[in-house]
């Protein structure tokens, strides 16, 4: 049985419009947030994830368009719960992936079985490897910035900026554990701390690299940061807070020391030594 998820649009002016699914997964799987950009009849999804969200994910982008119309897959990096799916939807569309170089080789991988054979297409004539410089996308009448976004977790990351909403999809940057809708935008910022600290202490590289992204960003007029994960950041003012927090944290290489490249009790004994 296919589960409805909760579908909240995040921007809409009638023929621009940004769209977040939630609660598609169920069971064991993180939960992730799934997106849809909206130009006119022209479409893109952004991180649809594994077979978990594959069927429902596209019954719930059917009720806006059709799902073989769709232009473009946007992929921030190479994790399942982004782009597990790859092969499904590339029988089942004509849509382009857009993912970086570094990543765009191995994407034969993700589906297989799938790929052998694309309406007489071949599959690297339907990716499109975005330098480590970032790039320029068109989507209908508006354009998505194809942002670098290195070692925050991946080491081939990307972050998406639509021009038209203002909205900067961060992927993991921003991520939350917590038991909410991404319609819920963070209001405390402070008490919303623990709920992110510790993911981003693992998954970011360090905080030059956080620092860099974050300089980056404040160039650009953000008026929502949505993560991949949990509740996004809403307004100028809570975009500063996090970018501010995110700048200043220890994460990554930062917080290593030789007790964690270390040869543990158990190892010795196996050694005998």
């Amino acid at each position: 049985m296919v589960l409805a998820s909760k579908a909240h649009m995040l921007y809409d002016d009638n023929h621009h419009k940004c769209i977040v699914f939630s609660d598609l997964v169920r069971g064991s799987g993180i939960q992730a947030n799934q997106f849809l950009i909206l130009d006119g009849k022209h479409g893109a999804t952004i991180d649809p994830g594994g077979d978990l969200t594959y069927a429902p994910l596209t019954l719930e982008i059917g009720k806006h368009m059709p799902v073989q119309k769709l232009d473009y897959i946007f992929a921030s990096h190479q994790d399942p719960d982004i782009i597990a799916s790859l092969g499904r939807w590339m029988m089942q569309t004509q849509a382009q992936v857009v993912v970086s170089r570094l990543w765009s080789r191995f994407l034969p991988h993700l589906g297989a079985s799938y790929l052998n054979d694309l309406n007489g297409q071949k599959l690297e004539d339907r990716i499109i490897a975005v330098p480590d410089k970032g790039s320029v996308i068109e989507l209908g009448d508006s354009n998505i910035l194809i942002l670098p976004a290195h070692f925050l977790h991946s080491v081939g990351n990307l972050h998406f900026y639509d021009v038209k909403s203002r909205i900067l999809f961060s992927g993991d940057m921003g991520a939350s554990l917590v038991d909410a809708s991404p319609e819920q935008a963070v209001e405390n910022f402070e008490a919303h701390i623990p709920s992110m600290q510790g993911f981003h202490e693992r998954y970011m590289c360090s905080r030059k690299a956080c620092r860099l992204w974050a300089d980056m960003v404040r160039e650009l007029d953000v008026e929502m940061i949505v993560p991949q994960h949990g509740r996004p950041f809403k307004g100028k003012a809570m975009v500063n807070r996090f970018l501010d927090w995110i700048s200043n944290l220890s994460c990554g290489i930062d917080l290593l020391g030789e007790e964690n490249y270390a040869l543990t009790r158990e190892h010795r004994l196996a050694l005998k030594l």
